[in-house]
């Protein structure tokens, strides 16, 4: 299993979505993407789009005011 790490603080939605299903299609099944990102948008955005693409969130947290992680594996 890889984890790959996107951080994409400081771009505005939909780019941190965008950024991370380009990501997405280079892993394997299995393998993880940990995206970073400060857009909140991308709060709801992302883990909808990971849900509707049959992947599953694994973690999903706060980690500074405005800044969030969220782990996405490939299925």
């Amino acid at each position: 299993m890889v984890k790959r790490i996107l951080a994409v603080e400081g771009l505005v939605c939909p780019f941190p979505l965008i950024e991370a299903k380009e990501a997405m299609a280079l892993l394997q099944s299995g393998d993880e993407l940990e995206v970073q990102f400060d857009c909140t948008q991308g709060t709801e955005s992302i883990p909808r789009w990971a849900a509707e693409a049959g992947h599953e969130v694994t973690n999903y947290e706060q980690v500074g005011d405005a800044t969030w992680t969220i782990t996405i594996q490939k299925r």
